[in-house]
């Protein structure tokens, strides 16, 4: 069974709308322990007010609201406002009508009530995980761009062979003469650049030819 590190919550912030008062600061109370902010309201004007306010990662909407559908409210926001953002929707009701309504709008989960809270809480956690795995990724990309930036290109070409050869537990098996076999690189420059990586813990030899690369070590750069 894969354990969803739902830490990965505390970078968002959610909208959520519910007319059912009780559900709604029942279930506000609950996330507000995981995400990053929670906003609560019961219309979709209220939301459409916290939307041109405050920066939205996922919307949690009921479908049937007092003043208005959720569905058309999310249609609306995508073709007239142009308003992207994932979202979750909520019902009571398990009338296929709703479901392929959710479907065409191509909303990202859709629960059935009454809301389970674990439920909710992995769902937002696959909605978000995207997210921030392009995050990393794009982390990724910057540093090797700043690196780049004060060294010369035949070091950041061995910076990316290295992650592009690492497997799942950040671990690389390689030797100066294989690197050298694909990139035109002086064995000194080589040796000395490994050097560098080691003294900022960023590559930690743990075996003959075997590497870590330690990610929180660029925090620390």
């Amino acid at each position: 069974m894969i354990v969803k590190d739902l830490n990965i919550l505390k970078n968002f912030n959610v909208l959520y709308i519910e007319d059912d008062v009780q559900l709604l600061t029942h279930t506000k109370d609950v996330l507000e322990d995981f995400v990053n902010n929670i906003f609560a309201v019961e219309t979709t004007k209220e939301a459409l007010n916290i939307l041109s306010n405050k920066k939205i990662d996922v919307i949690i909407s009921d479908i049937l609201l007092q003043d208005d559908n959720g569905i058309d409210f999310l249609n609306y926001l995508k073709k007239e406002k142009d308003i992207q953002i994932p979202t979750i929707l909520t019902t009571a009701h398990t009338d296929t009508k709703y479901l392929l309504d959710a479907i065409k709008l191509k909303v990202e989960n859709y629960i059935v009530k009454p809301i389970n809270i674990k439920e909710l809480l992995n769902s937002l956690h696959d909605v978000l995980l995207p997210f921030t795995q392009q995050k990393e990724i794009q982390k990724n990309i910057n540093i090797i761009k700043m690196i780049g930036a004060v060294t010369d290109s035949k070091q950041v070409d061995v910076i990316k062979y290295l992650i592009n050869n690492l497997n799942n537990d950040n671990l690389i098996n390689t030797s100066y003469s294989e690197i050298m076999s694909e990139i035109s690189i002086s064995k000194p420059t080589l040796i000395k650049l490994f050097k560098e990586l080691s003294e900022k813990n960023i590559l930690v030899k743990t075996a003959h030819k075997t590497y870590k690369f330690d990610e929180n070590a660029l925090d620390n750069i």
